[in-house]
């Protein structure tokens, strides 16, 4: 996504009276390195989306934004199914809490530069690698069958990630092609346990390679 692209949507929003609603569920409290994801664009949304990570493990979900958009909903008229759980939301405040401190900041923004690293390294050798595209510790590889046309490689991502689940690593295949292949790292996982997937992940796409 080119870096101007979230200001230029803004602007779209706001020439036409659009409310710009950013969904951070995913990439949201700190998968990208700050708190949220949409900071590094320095563009303000209307209402932003959030869940999964935020419970810290518990069912928990939320809907902020602007006052006045927030309070144009009729009493009760905002709600989810993950909404109002006392100890989820107490959950929800103890993660903010560490998500907003320099530590957690700096561990997430060093995860990220060590697996990009690891990451960029894979493409300079395998071919197969059109593409690595992500920001922080939430990056992806996009596998491809030649390098100049990139054509997609389904059949390669698939045969990586079940090899990779036969080593003992999870990975998620996704992109409109099935040709991506997805890596959203716990953050609170060690050095060693970072290098050890990021090793299997590469025999994986090494024994993909080979057999195709």
């Amino acid at each position: 996504m080119p870096a101007d692209f979230l200001l230029g949507l803004r602007e779209v929003c706001d020439r036409h009276g659009i409310l710009y609603v950013d969904d951070e569920v995913q990439s949201g409290v700190g998968r990208t390195g700050p708190v949220w994801a949409i900071e590094a664009s320095g563009v303000e949304p209307d209402l932003l989306l959030s869940g999964k990570s935020l419970g810290g493990g518990l069912p928990l979900a939320a809907v902020t934004g602007r006052a006045d958009v927030m309070d144009a909903v009729d009493p009760g008229g905002l709600g989810g199914t993950f909404g109002g759980n006392p100890v989820a939301c107490a959950a929800g405040i103890a993660v903010l809490d560490e998500v907003a401190t320099d530590g957690f900041r700096s561990r997430a923004e060093e995860i990220g530069s060590r697996l990009r690293s690891r990451l960029e390294a894979l493409a300079e050798r395998y071919p197969e690698v059109g593409e690595v595209r992500g920001a922080g510790p939430m990056l992806a590889l996009e596998l491809v069958r030649d390098d100049e046309t990139k054509e997609p490689a389904p059949e390669l991502t698939l045969a990586t990630t079940t090899a990779a689940r036969e080593r003992g690593l999870i990975l998620l295949s996704c992109g409109l092609y099935g040709n991506v292949v997805r890596i959203l790292v716990p953050l609170v996982a060690s050095d060693e346990e970072l290098d050890r997937g990021l090793d299997i992940l590469e025999e994986s796409l090494a024994e993909a390679c080979r057999g195709a």
